[in-house]
């Protein structure tokens, strides 16, 4: 492969790819609302943690919801860390399609 290829398959990957400070800005001020998931693509797990989130919040004043609402807090916490992985990934999805498109 050819250096000018190689050059214009990660400018269309760094074009293409999520921002990590968009992530990240969505994870710490939407906090359990899973936008950070939907952003990046992690449509079905985002939905679970609103879900969850929501849940939690509705039945929070008859002290079940304190559960669902602890347990997206955590995964918050993890999903902090889990934000760059993910970005790696997408990217890494990204290279291989442009390979594959320009092979």
């Amino acid at each position: 492969m050819s250096s000018t290829r190689e050059l214009v398959i990660e400018q269309r990957v760094a074009n293409e790819a999520k921002s990590p400070f968009v992530a990240y800005l969505l994870a710490i001020l939407l906090w359990g609302f899973g936008a950070h998931r939907l952003y990046l693509g992690r449509y079905m797990s985002g939905l679970v943690m609103l879900a969850m989130w929501g849940l939690g919040w509705l039945t929070a004043p008859i002290l079940i919801g304190w559960l669902p609402i602890a347990l997206v807090a955590l995964w918050m916490v993890i999903d902090l860390f889990l934000i760059p992985g993910m970005i790696r990934e997408d990217r890494a999805v990204i290279r291989q399609k442009l390979l594959s498109e320009l092979a």
